[in-house]
């Protein structure tokens, strides 16, 4: 291999290809929806994958995961995705391609189960779950590099846009606030696990200790959804 093919290669590899991915693929299966039932029709969600409580008590708990990608209605989809782009950009940069990817992934299934445990009547999608969850990174970014004016200025910014979205989902009905309360701690616990790179020795234990607190996180939810559900239905 040339060197001008390994500083292409390079190159390449620095850019969000992660946020650019997660992006292409909530719209291409935005459109899917719309020529298949619409993106608001609850039975074409269904369909897609939406977090649907009696599927998945059936077993269907790749239903966690479908969700992040999926949005009811294009107004749903241009929101995330704006703050996709200018915050993924943003944090891929800062935290590299898997730990981004890791961290959207998993904040995504802390939301969806904490929506599962909570609201078992409702059909919900959309990637505020992991959205949330990347607003968790950027507080625990702002409380690991306090030294670092940027990744401060970052942490503020998005405090304010967190508390701003809070307040409005407890004030507004068709949003799943379990869902972003979830994402957010997931994400926030996420990050302290994995995402700082060759870690002191002093924060090995601490990665361990959030590492399986996000597990037990979400595993006490999901047990809390299957019980709930099952009395429900």
């Amino acid at each position: 291999m040339n060197y001008q093919t390994q500083m292409k290669i390079k190159r390449f590899l620095r850019k969000p290809i992660v946020t650019y991915t997660f992006l292409g693929l909530q719209i291409l299966l935005f459109i899917l929806m719309t020529f298949d039932g619409g993106s608001t029709n609850t039975l074409t969600l269904i369909k897609y994958g939406a977090k649907f409580n009696p599927l998945l008590v059936g077993g269907q708990w790749w239903r966690l995961v479908t969700p992040i990608f999926l949005h009811i209605g294009w107004m749903h989809l241009l929101m995330n995705s704006i703050i996709l782009y200018f915050l993924g950009i943003q944090l891929e940069d800062t935290l590299g391609h898997w730990r981004f990817a890791l961290i959207y992934l998993l904040s995504g299934i802390a939301g969806n189960a904490a929506s599962f445990a909570l609201n078992a009547f409702s059909v919900s999608a959309g990637a505020s779950t992991s959205l949330f969850g990347l607003f968790g990174a950027t507080l625990f970014l702002g409380k690991t590099y306090t030294n670092n004016p940027a990744i401060q200025q970052m942490a503020r910014n998005f405090s304010t846009l967190i508390v701003i979205n809070l307040v409005f989902g407890f004030f507004s009905s068709s949003v799943d606030l379990a869902g972003h309360l979830g994402g957010l701690a997931g994400g926030f616990l996420v990050s302290t696990a994995i995402s700082v790179q060759n870690p002191l020795p002093r924060w090995r234990k601490k990665r361990l200790l959030y590492g399986a607190i996000f597990t037990g996180l979400v595993v006490v939810l999901l047990i809390i959804g299957y019980v709930r559900t099952l009395g429900v239905f």
